[in-house]
């Protein structure tokens, strides 16, 4: 390979750094390789442990930095932004249970403390599709020193403008701070590896209005394998800039990926999956992080191109894939996707486990997008059989699966401890056509283990087999907390539910942990885990971690807001009936307008969300009222809408949606979006306002309530009131606070 120089040993380039010997009482040792100039970023600056640590640019909007440690470390991240932070910070996966703290005087900086190695990803909350400016942390653990022999290539630190073409039998190490601008062609070989800390930057010439990235050819992926077999990739990121498959393995098998980090995003936000199966398998991926621009991991049997006779041509069998302790995330499309409408191949043994999942993608594709989305549609043939989902979590999600296959079975799928327990699904799961066999063995969904098609929920058409539901796990988790209303600093206790033999490890949201069946803890201030809390409450992601010696394991959460600000009811000037009073405008915007502005077409009092627009295709809506809280308590609202809406509660915003993401391939309307807040209220009569826009989809909105035992759920009509002589609560003074 010109330019690129065969060593005995690695000539390791530490950010100032070097290995030493240390005893377990030392203190971590950091290392970290320089960024070329060309690759560095500017917007994020990283120190650990106080040392600076370089960040590169990824792909879109994203950066990422890497380091190695032997311990602990303290981090810290300063945005060129003075303000980037003011709306919060998230830290995923939510598994760890870290939480950062603004560091005094600096706005920009925020600190926290990471126990271990980990991938992480930081932003700020809703902030997770294309456009989002995002930073990744790769902390791992010191890799091993370099091979040697005769078949041994060194890739040094710096910056190499070629692609890879190992040889079979060969080893390609890649120094830590080595940037490979190219690709990785693994084109019919075996027994090649590839081992280090380098970097693999992809951009190469793909339409950016189109779809060429499924093409199998040399230079035009990060990886690239066609009849490739035993290979293995271990440390290695790959960053894809241009639209295109970011790895994709044709007619390929026994393929092992270790501690594989991928970034992968474009401006056309489409057309770059992580990972593809095109034919072959016996693949174990492990340890990987990936972020792509559409699906994560799909499975195919070929892909020729998009004329009748390559959507017909029958694909290769893809058999035994695994993919375990490994991090998924993606701006559009599934996690899991198989099958394609038109395709025929057959496929067994695929299994996700022990994994989680950062950010799910949204709308919808002709089919929905979701954790796992079969789509055998159009005459699609072939025998599926051994899908297998086990021990998930779910960040951010959009809806579970999407399975969908004509002929002749899809079989044998089992969706096993998928614990979502954050928020509601936004659109039903669906089972169609020839699927049998599938069971749900406790898949959570917030805080409620789900035990029927309606809890899911599920929707069954198309002759598929109902599901089996299996009976209640070996080993529960779910815990009380007294009392439930507390203020920043009470000392609050919360008792796990016994069972024998049980592990309980607690993650509070404000990044401590404890380890008891039985705990107190005080909540440190009003601002929440992702540092969002306004209007003088904070909502607490509290997380339950339950295991045994039998190795049966599972988890429970639920959001506990310390309120430092109460809001006060107010006193109805009248009679007061249920229901709300409802405005509508007429008019098509891209944002909320100012409604003092507007003079309504129809008005009308509506039991819920609901309002008379027959005959207009394009209006806002404003609903007015009272809401009736049962008793004190911080609660926390979800807000769910297509094209817009904010939640307005004794005159303070809420919840707002984010802005419309508009669904592909054709999908009517926009995306389903969601938004969470939280804010103290005592027992009474509060002033509420929903705003919502219906520009491109049809629908109201949907509006969820927990807190003060309240389970989560649709704030039901009861709750909705309005004065009767007004008609609605606009005449309502703002209720007080203090």
């Amino acid at each position: 390979m010109p330019g690129l120089r065969r060593l005995v040993a690695a000539n390791f380039l530490l950010a100032g750094v070097a290995l030493a010997a240390f005893s377990a009482h030392a203190a971590p040792v950091v290392q970290s390789a320089p960024v070329p100039p060309e690759m560095r970023a500017g917007f994020f600056a990283v120190t650990v442990n106080n040392q600076r640590i370089d960040v590169a640019q990824a792909a879109a909007h994203y950066d990422f930095a890497s380091f190695d440690t032997t311990g602990p470390v303290e981090i810290t991240v300063t945005a060129a932004d003075p303000h980037f932070w003011d709306a919060g910070v998230e830290i995923e996966p939510w598994r760890l249970g870290l939480r950062a703290t603004h560091v005094r005087g600096e706005p920009q900086t925020i600190r926290f403390r990471l126990p271990h190695p980990a991938k992480l990803v930081l932003s700020r909350p809703g902030d997770f599709l294309n456009h989002a400016r995002m930073l990744s942390l790769f902390a791992g653990v010191p890799p091993a020193p370099a091979p040697t022999g005769p078949k041994v290539t060194i890739v040094p630190a710096g910056v190499h403008r070629e692609s890879l073409n190992p040889q079979s039998g060969e080893t390609i190490y890649l120094e830590p701070g080595a940037y490979v601008l190219g690709s990785l062609n693994l084109w019919k070989v075996e027994n090649v590896k590839v081992l280090g800390r380098g970097t693999i930057v992809y951009d190469g010439p793909q339409n950016p209005r189109d779809d060429q990235g499924w093409m199998q050819r040399p230079d035009w992926h990060c990886i690239g394998a066609f009849d490739a077999h035993n290979v293995e990739i271990d440390g290695l990121t790959c960053i894809v800039r241009s639209r295109t498959w970011s790895i994709q393995m044709k007619d390929s098998t026994g393929f092992r990926f270790d501690d594989l980090r991928l970034i992968g995003g474009n401006p056309g936000n489409a057309n770059q999956d992580g990972m593809d199966w095109l034919g072959g398998g016996d693949t174990v991926v492990n340890d990987a992080f990936l972020r792509a621009s559409d699906d994560d991991l799909a499975v195919q049997g070929n892909w020729d191109g998009y004329t009748d006779a390559d959507m017909l041509r029958p694909g290769q069998d893809v058999d035994n894939i695994l993919v375990e302790h490994s991090e998924l995330s993606t701006s559009i499309s599934n996690i899991v996707r198989m099958g394609w409408p038109r395709k025929i191949f057959n496929s067994r043994n695929f299994t996700l486990r022990d994994s989680d999942v950062l950010d799910a993608g949204i709308g919808a594709c002709g089919q929905t997008f979701g954790l796992f989305g079969f789509w055998g549609a159009d005459g699609a043939k072939g025998d599926h059989s051994g899908l297998r989902f086990e021990n998930i979590l779910l960040d951010h999600w959009y809806s579970l699966a999407q399975i969908e296959q004509e002929q002749p079975v899809l079989h044998g799928i089992v969706f096993r401890n998928i614990w979502a327990l954050d928020q509601p699904p936004l659109v039903a799961s669906t089972l169609a056509g020839d699927v049998r066999d599938v069971t749900f063995d406790n898949v959570k969904v917030g805080q409620t283990r789900a035990t029927s098609v309606a809890a899911l929920p599920l929707v069954i058409s198309g002759g598929a087999a109902p599901p089996t539901f299996a009976p209640a796990p070996a080993l529960t988790a779910g815990f009380r907390v007294d009392p439930p209303v507390f203020v920043p600093g009470q000392k609050v206790t919360l008792t796990a539910q016994a069972a024998p033999g049980a592990q309980y490890a607690w993650l509070f949201g404000d990044g401590t942990t404890a380890h008891r069946r039985r705990v107190r803890h005080r909540f440190p201030d009003a601002l929440g885990t992702e540092l969002d809390g306004k209007n003088g409450a904070g909502r607490f992601r509290v997380l339950l971690h339950v295991t045994d010696k039998n190795g049966h394991e599972d988890w429970a959460a639920q959001d506990l807001v310390a309120v430092a600000q109460w809001h006060k009811p107010v006193a109805a000037a009248g009679p007061v009936e249920t229901g709300l009073g409802w405005k509508l405008y007429a008019g098509s915007w891209t944002a909320l307008p100012d409604f003092t502005a507007l003079a309504p077409v129809r008005t009308g009092v509506s039991s819920g969300l609901a309002a008379d627009a027959q005959g207009i295709a394009q209006y806002a809506t404003v609903w007015s009222g009272l809401l009736r809280v049962p008793a004190d308590g911080g609660y926390v609202f979800r807000l769910i809408d297509r094209d817009g809406a904010r939640l307005v509660l004794d005159g303070v915003e809420v919840a707002r949606t984010g802005p419309a993401f508009a669904q592909v391939c054709g999908s009517p309307g926009n995306a389903l979006r969601i938004d969470t807040g939280s804010i103290g209220l005592r027992a009474g009569l509060h002033t509420m306002r929903v705003e919502a826009l219906n520009t491109a989809s049809q629908g109201a909105p949907r509006l969820l309530w927990e807190g003060s035992g309240i389970p989560p759920g649709e704030v039901p009509p009861e709750a909705y009131a309005h004065e009767e002589a007004a008609g609605s609560a606009g005449s309502l003074p703002q209720a007080a606070s203090r």
